[in-house]
């Protein structure tokens, strides 16, 4: 959801929590002085894969769908992957039309300012579209045609996910491009995002046990690790909890590359760009200057991090004044050993040991560190959850290994049991983008 602002504007951002709330859509590009990005220069790797696929796309425009070659988007230079690893289907817009029940409202999964997403099928053997309630279930993202920056994004998303294949990063399946339709298919995820658990509307959903919620914590930083590594050098400029999927075992994978951009080359520190992103998850370092570095990614993981372990939203205007941004609240008890144990949901309480629940809030605080340097890397940070799960503070906890068990059984029956709620939830995210 995206909110439009009024107001002054101090350094191209509000100061105000109600500022950030009632934002629409804010150009921070005009208020930095070493950013001079337009839409005309974009990443030129991308617009150049943008016109190979303009040029197989209108090579096949009259092919029927399973005749359909699969073909690969990147023609960009990738690090080495096995033949056909990287190769994207192109689908047809008639038939997603047909795989979604001409995207009817009671298939539709949720939306935002890119578009709409639907749920679909696909043919297990060849990939084309199937009729609904056949074949593999795939989630169809509709690109609003309406705005530049929403065709940038598309491009965007295929040119990363095109090429970046990991356990946990969603993977793209293919796209449609066809007169003005561009819709991109995806793996579909059945538990949806870790915003829905967290935060939705749907009450009888059971609360993420302390086990799930340091479980997907470890798989977000997997993802992150993997594409700030040498393989990936990518910064992904938009982590947050509602670009957190979670698959049928509650294994999160990071999605919505749409805002994603090549880290610094050549020895450089940073990158200089235009602002994108979402309040609340973007580096202070990042909105005051454009400098883009992986810590950027880095500090948007602390604030998840602190979502996952208060059960709070990074800004909620509904709480008091002192607690509307959950960052500024939660700095006093990460910074001290007694107090700490204050920000923890009290829906999990019980199900951790004191060690654990220190040893996990002080990586987040190191995450959100004011200073980039004191961050640590995503690699630190995979290492650090790893240690976390192996040093035996679950047994610590007081709970047994089979009421964990039993935890993540409800978790799984209760999700399952919701799955009409899930389709009709729409997000209650109550911070907007930085554009």
């Amino acid at each position: 959801m995206i909110f439009s602002g009024t107001g002054t504007m101090s350094g191209g951002i509000r100061t105000s929590v109600k500022g950030f709330l009632n934002a629409k859509r804010l150009a921070l590009s005009s208020k930095i002085d070493t950013v001079h990005e337009t839409n005309e220069n974009i990443n030129e790797n991308i617009t150049r894969n943008f016109t190979a696929l303009q040029a197989a796309a209108d090579s096949v425009d009259k092919m029927k769908a399973q005749e359909t070659p699969m073909f690969s988007i990147c023609d960009v230079p990738s690090t080495p992957q096995t033949q056909g690893e990287n190769l994207l289907r192109r689908f047809f817009y008639n038939e997603l039309k047909t795989a979604t029940w001409n995207f009817h409202p009671e298939n539709k999964l949720g939306e935002g300012s890119f578009g709409q997403v639907f749920k679909g099928w696909v043919d297990d053997n060849t990939s084309t579209a199937a009729k609904p309630g056949t074949g593999m279930l795939v989630a169809v993202k509709n690109i609003n045609r309406e705005g530049l920056q929403g065709h940038e994004e598309w491009l965007t998303e295929i040119y990363y996910l095109g090429r970046l294949h990991h356990p946990n990063v969603v993977k793209l399946l293919g796209y449609c491009f066809e007169d003005d339709h561009q819709l991109l298919v995806y793996e579909f995820m059945a538990y949806r995002s870790l915003e829905v658990h967290l935060f939705g509307w749907v009450s009888y959903l059971q609360p993420l046990s302390w086990i799930l919620r340091m479980k997907i914590a470890l798989g977000a930083a997997k993802s992150l690790a993997f594409i700030h590594s040498s393989e990936g050098k990518v910064i992904h400029r938009d982590f947050k909890s509602s670009n957190i999927l979670l698959d049928s075992n509650y294994n999160a994978k990071l999605s919505d590359f749409g805002f994603a951009k090549d880290g610094p080359a050549g020895g450089s520190s940073h990158v200089s760009t235009r602002v994108m992103g979402t309040y609340g998850y973007a580096a202070p370092e990042y909105v005051a200057t454009g400098h883009l570095t992986g810590k950027n990614d880095v500090y948007g993981f602390g604030v998840v991090m602190l979502e996952l372990l208060s059960g709070r939203k990074v800004l909620e205007i509904s709480r008091p004044t002192r607690e509307q941004d959950l960052v500024e609240w939660a700095k006093p008890y990460l910074a001290s050993k007694r107090g700490v144990l204050k920000i923890f949901d009290a829906r999990i309480k019980g199900q951790y040991s004191v060690a654990a629940a220190r040893k996990a809030a002080n990586l987040a605080s190191r995450c959100l560190s004011v200073e980039p340097r004191l961050r640590p890397n995503m690699n630190e940070v995979v290492t650090a959850l790893e240690q976390l799960q192996e040093s035996g503070n679950i047994e610590g906890s007081g709970i047994s290994l089979n009421e964990l068990r039993q935890s993540l059984y409800s978790n799984s029956n209760s999700a399952k049991s919701s799955w009409k709620s899930w389709i009709s939830f729409r997000s209650s995210v109550s911070c907007g983008y930085i554009r």
